[in-house]
Order: C-alpha cells, then sequence, then structure tokens
C-alpha cells in the first residue's frame, strides 16, 4: 500500500486590532487551491492564542498579515510565545513591511517576508520551503515539536 501525503497545515492569522484582512483571504484562497490545508484565525488574535492554536492544529507553518506598522512588535511577539509552547514551527509574514525591516524580522525568528504584490507560486513556495526547512521527521509524521528521548 502507498501512503498517502498528509497535506501541510497553514494557520493564517492577523495579531491586534489591524483589521485589514482582505489579503489574507486572498493567501487563504491561494494555499487552498494549492493544496494546503488552511487554518484561518482571522482577526483580532494574540500571540498567545496563536501559539495555542498552533499546537493544537499541529500546524506545520504560521502566516501573519501585517499591515498596522507593528510587524516589529507583532512578529517577535508571536515568535516567542510559538517557542515558548515548545515548538518549532515556522513563521512567514506578509503585508506592508518596509524592506529595511526585513532583516530584524529574520532576527527575530520570521522565516520569509513577503510584501505586496506577491505573486501566488511566490507565497506557495514561501509557504513550501518554510514548512521544509524547519520540519524534522519524527515517528513517520511531520512534526515541529523538538524530538523526545524515550525515557518518562
Amino acid at each position: 500500500m502507498s501512503e498517502v501525503a498528509t497535506p501541510l497545515r497553514v494557520l493564517l492569522a492577523k495579531v491586534g486590532f489591524d483589521g485589514h484582512d482582505r489579503g489574507l483571504k486572498v493567501v487563504a484562497r491561494i494555499l487552498r487551491d494549492a493544496g494546503v490545508e488552511v487554518l484561518y484565525l482571522g482577526l483580532r488574535q494574540t500571540a498567545d492564542t496563536i501559539a495555542a492554536a498552533t499546537l493544537q492544529e499541529d500546524a506545520d507553518v504560521v502566516a501573519l498579515s501585517v499591515h498596522n506598522g507593528a510587524h516589529l512588535t507583532i512578529v517577535p511577539e508571536v515568535v516567542a510565545a510559538i517557542r515558548a509552547a515548545g515548538l518549532h514551527t515556522p513563521v512567514v509574514v506578509g503585508g506592508i513591511v518596509p524592506s529595511v525591516d526585513i532583516p530584524r524580522l529574520e532576527e527575530a525568528g520570521a522565516a520569509a517576508v513577503l510584501g505586496p504584490g506577491a505573486s501566488a507560486s511566490e507565497v506557495v513556495a514561501a509557504v513550501r520551503a518554510a514548512a521544509d526547512s524547519r520540519s524534522v521527521e519524527v515517528a513517520g509524521r511531520r512534526s515541529h515539536l523538538p524530538e523526545q528521548s524515550e525515557e518518562r
């Protein structure tokens, strides 16, 4: 019997009071059409709710949309919350991010940063590359948790 490939699971969210979600909805459709399972949290999430949902839903990638200029605060907070939950899930950022801020976001843990005008193929490629670069195979399935020792 051949194994059926598990679709990539991507959690999409907006953090804080940023209410511009049209782009995130477009990204959700792009990813869905590419065969990705989309977990859409929507607007007004916190770093902690994103981390909890990432763990609960076993998301392979977290994708954040930022359009309010708070990316240098929001992205590090989300990455820190995910790491504090014991996860190594990559975070992809999209939205209005000045190019001078991209290195700072990458230093803070963003796996990729996409700006306005990113094509559908660029979005899919960035998400897949983020998942591939950070995931490890544990017991035959993708995991973003640290490997556990056999001792309990």
